[in-house]
């Protein structure tokens, strides 16, 4: 699972959002160049960096694939319901989305159902063979529903920054 820090515990202040606002258009810029946008030293914004990576406000630094490039076509939406929430079995199944390769994102939601998949597969076949894998085997989920995306209209990872984070 994803480990998480309070935002209590982060401070950033402008510079640190200014940063976070340019490493979310593209993670290659080099620091000297942020430096001289934000108007700090490199050095400044090499530490900066270092410490929401450490601190986990900058949880990766990753390539974002265009999925038909690599023969990926098909995204599905997948709603999921458990039988039981609780227990071994309900753990079991957590570890098991998130280990599954063709589970790109997964949600444990309020509601109706219980996750929320986000899948990338190449076909239709892979898809029923995922389901049968992760659904049919795993005798606590109770259903599950398929949503398939027609158009990818926007893909973003970006957190819209609130300036008012800024607690200098």
């Amino acid at each position: 699972m994803i480990d998480k820090i309070s935002a209590k515990m982060v401070e950033l202040d402008r510079f640190d959002l200014a940063i976070l606002e340019i490493l979310q258009r593209d993670n290659k810029t080099p620091q000297r160049s942020i430096a001289e946008v934000i108007g700090l030293s490199a050095p400044a914004v090499q530490r900066r960096i270092k410490r929401m990576e450490e601190t986990g406000t900058i949880a990766a630094n990753v390539a974002v694939i265009e999925p038909s490039h690599v023969r990926h076509e098909i995204t599905v939406f997948v709603e999921v319901e458990m039988h039981s929430e609780f227990g071994a079995t309900h753990d079991a199944t957590k570890k098991a989305f998130a280990e599954a390769p063709e589970v790109q994102q997964c949600y444990y939601v309020t509601g109706e159902v219980d996750f929320i998949l986000l899948v990338v597969v190449r076909t239709m076949g892979e898809y029923e063979a995922m389901t049968r894998r992760l659904f049919f085997a795993n005798k606590n989920v109770k259903r599950f529903r398929s949503f398939v995306a027609m158009d990818r209209v926007k893909v973003s990872l970006n957190v819209a920054l609130d300036p008012k984070l800024d607690r200098s």
